[in-house]
């Protein structure tokens, strides 16, 4: 059946009105962050009339930026991992074997995702102020507890979508891998972890994206050693003054870790997004 005539340009209006949308706020923010503070504080003018680089290098004299950089590298990079080595065991189980729970175990964890995480956010600062006074173990204002924090908010996500994934490998594989002599373990480790690695990039994606932006739980969970990008960013704004132009190079700054990673891996995160879609 032929398209209206009209459909390719309706296409092209949607897009362009999307670029737009997301590229005019990038823009400003690239220009506020070369301008002096009293030109980005004035009237708005789309185009800077003095650009200077100082706000890129005054940045890390305003706040611990390169400290909140290290921690927040730290808390997204183990929380991501840690969170995808258990989903993938987890994923195994729930795709391979048939056991009894299985149903009401993938519809739990993935049910955990209906629930705002403020809801958690109390009962979780309790247990880890309970634990630090039980058993010595401080996770309250800590890396650690962040980061365990993260975990068991991307696992759920993390487990259902490889689990969409190892269904749309062969189980022939697994088959063929006993036959020659692995075990289970065997098998998952040399066949069914390589060929399931586009979804495993693309968990770990999520994953890090996830820990790298949260602000809730670390203005909470964090002081002024573990406190993580997105909670220092705040540090620009004073009683007397918001340094703007600092806050939009550190903005900009801080974004190149994701950017760079988005795009290098975009090939394994759109694989590891559209598979099983289509059997």
């Amino acid at each position: 059946m032929r398209e209206p005539r009209w459909l390719p340009w309706a296409r092209w209006i949607g897009l362009g009105s999307l670029g737009l949308f997301t590229l005019v706020p990038l823009y400003v923010m690239a220009t506020s962050a070369v301008k002096p503070l009293g030109d980005v504080q004035g009237d708005f003018s789309w185009i800077p009339t003095t650009v200077t680089l100082q706000p890129f290098f005054d940045m890390w004299r305003t706040v611990p930026l390169a400290h909140y950089f290290v921690n927040s590298l730290i808390v997204a990079s183990v929380a991501s991992v840690a969170s995808v080595a258990v989903a993938i065991f987890a994923a195994y189980a729930i795709s391979r074997y048939r056991f009894p729970g299985r149903k009401v175990f993938s519809i739990t964890v993935l049910s955990t995702q209906m629930f705002p995480g403020i809801l958690f956010l109390l009962p979780l600062f309790m247990i880890f102020a309970n634990l630090g006074d039980l058993i010595g173990l401080e996770l309250s204002a800590s890396r650690t507890g962040l980061i365990i924090t993260y975990l068991t908010f991307s696992l759920p996500f993390a487990i259902w979508m490889l689990v969409g994934y190892l269904d749309s490998i062969p189980t022939a594989l697994d088959e063929a891998a006993q036959v020659d002599g692995s075990g289970p373990l065997g098998a998952l480790l040399r066949v069914v972890i390589p060929a399931a690695m586009p979804g495993i990039v693309a968990v770990t994606i999520y994953a890090f994206m996830t820990s790298w932006g949260e602000v809730l739980f670390a203005s909470v969970m964090t002081d002024e050693s573990t406190r993580t990008l997105a909670v220092g960013l705040q540090g620009y704004a004073t009683q007397n003054d918001v340094y703007w132009n600092q806050v939009m190079a550190a903005s900009l700054v801080v974004s190149v870790p994701v950017v760079t990673g988005f795009l290098l891996l975009q090939r394994y995160l759109v694989q590891g997004l559209t598979a099983g879609a289509v059997k």
